[in-house]
């Protein structure tokens, strides 16, 4: 029991957001949420994005969490709208969807997906990340589905309008870049479908980072996956997962995913330890040389990470969790080698 609940705590700690419902013992077991019929006459106060309080990272309003862990540094020329993972994860919160003007749930956002996720993309240039009134995780659930359809067609209008707004305020013909994960990638999907697909802005694009959830060849018309890692206007996509281990809903949730591989960033199926550039561990340390990846259709099978305390990872099969942890250095590298790669064919 102390070695699961020690577990527990090395998942919150990483989480920057999960399909896992870990949060405590008793949903880590034996995942039962409570819930309420949605109604719309229920969802939280709309956000305003023309206020500084709707957005969690701002070049105005930069979080000190970011600066504790990146240091000093002068951003790239690229402006980075970066959508944060489910961190309404309770079981016992009947919610449909985040009160943005929740403490705790403000808090969550810059302490764990600022932190820890975009804190990968925010040396490439200006950073955005809008707060949106992200749906409860039960909407994964298949008892939930049907009314979660409706939470999250709430979620996907504030990413909606805070991206439009975005574009009218923020970006300047400045490059893209766009960045997510799980149901983030949900809603970044969706937005790369009616803003950027066969459309003027696809060309400002440099890369969009897909992680964490299914994307299919067919997802888009125009975009597409990008097999080097210096390659532009496309996305990357992957969902990591223990090596040969499957998830329990492979056939429905996984295979037939574009699988990028975010260690090398070309076609191979494989990596070595000396490939990989670092995670980023709760430590706030980076390990470098720490994985080794595979390819299978779908997933990215991982080793277990060298890290302190490994041998309690050893107990996990799920790392989606840690999508973009597990390649933090690895993505700020090639955020970097895309946007200077758009800048020469662009300038």
């Amino acid at each position: 029991m102390k070695k699961i609940i020690s577990l527990l705590t090395i998942l919150f700690l990483l989480n920057g957001c999960s399909v896992i419902k870990n949060y405590s013992l008793k949903s880590f077991i034996s995942p039962s949420y409570k819930s309420v019929d949605f109604s719309f006459d229920s969802i939280p106060l709309k956000p305003d994005y023309s206020s500084e309080k709707s957005w969690a990272v701002l070049p105005s309003k930069y979080p000190k969490q970011l600066s504790e862990l990146l240091g000093d540094y002068e951003a790239e020329s690229a402006v980075v709208f970066y959508i944060y993972p489910t961190l309404l994860l309770d079981p016992d919160d009947t919610r449909w969807n985040a009160d943005i003007f929740d403490n705790k749930i403000r808090k969550d956002v810059v302490d764990k997906a600022v932190k820890y996720q975009a804190s990968a993309w925010a040396k490439a240039g200006n950073l955005y990340v809008p707060y949106y009134r992200q749906a409860h995780i039960r909407i994964f659930d298949s008892e939930f589905y049907k009314q979660g359809e409706e939470a999250g067609e709430v979620a996907y209008s504030d990413i909606k309008e805070a991206f439009e707004y975005f574009l009218k305020n923020y970006k300047k013909n400045q490059p893209i870049i766009i960045a997510s994960h799980s149901q983030g990638t949900i809603h970044a999907k969706r937005l790369l479908q009616e803003y950027f697909d066969g459309t003027d802005l696809q060309k400002y694009l440099v890369a969009a980072y897909l992680i964490g959830a299914r994307i299919k060849l067919s997802d888009f018309k125009f975009l597409k996956p990008m097999n080097s890692h210096d390659a532009i206007g496309g996305y990357v996509s992957w969902n990591t997962y223990k090596k040969n281990k499957y998830p329990e809903k492979y056939e429905s949730w996984f295979k037939g995913g574009v699988t990028s591989n975010p260690i090398t960033w070309d076609k191979k199926n494989e990596s070595k330890y000396e490939d990989h550039l670092g995670l980023l561990y709760i430590n706030d340390k980076i390990y470098s040389k720490s994985v080794k990846i595979n390819i299978k259709d779908g997933l990215v099978w991982t080793s277990i990470p060298k890290v302190p305390n490994r041998f309690l990872l050893s107990f996990i099969k799920n790392y989606h969790y840690a999508d973009i942890n597990l390649f933090w250095s690895d993505i700020q590298q090639n955020t970097i080698d895309r946007l200077k790669s758009w800048n020469y064919k662009n300038n």
